[in-house]
């Protein structure tokens, strides 16, 4: 925990400074939900095809989705979808042509989550 998914639309493969990303947003978490640092994993997740409305083309999309545990406020839970917005805009460059959608949302996982270590 917390678990941290990133899904990003191919055309920002370059545009995307995925692993300074993940630096900042770790700490952010652990800034702003009390998380620990080394328990905090990200998985960037590719996708080949977007779609906006009607449109197939000319459309970027970057979605964070962080799970927490449970136990967090409506209020942290907000301040941190926040902060990952703002933190997306540093690290996602302009991409030519492209209308680029962000968005993030930061949920409690569910109360069977459990995790294994070796």
């Amino acid at each position: 925990m917390p678990q941290i998914t990133v899904d990003y639309s191919a055309q920002l493969a370059g545009a995307f400074d995925r692993p300074a990303f993940a630096r900042a947003l770790h700490t952010t978490v652990v800034e702003v939900a009390a998380a620990r640092l080394p328990a905090c994993k990200t998985q960037f997740r590719r996708t080949e095809d977007t779609a906006v409305g009607d449109d197939t083309e000319g459309h970027a999309v970057v979605h964070v989705t962080v799970g927490l545990l449970a136990g967090r406020t409506e209020e942290t839970k907000a301040r941190l979808t926040e902060a990952v917005l703002g933190l997306l805009r540093q690290y996602v460059g302009p991409a030519e042509g492209l209308a680029l959608h962000v968005s993030a949302e930061v949920r409690e996982l569910d109360a069977s989550y459990r995790k294994h270590e070796d």
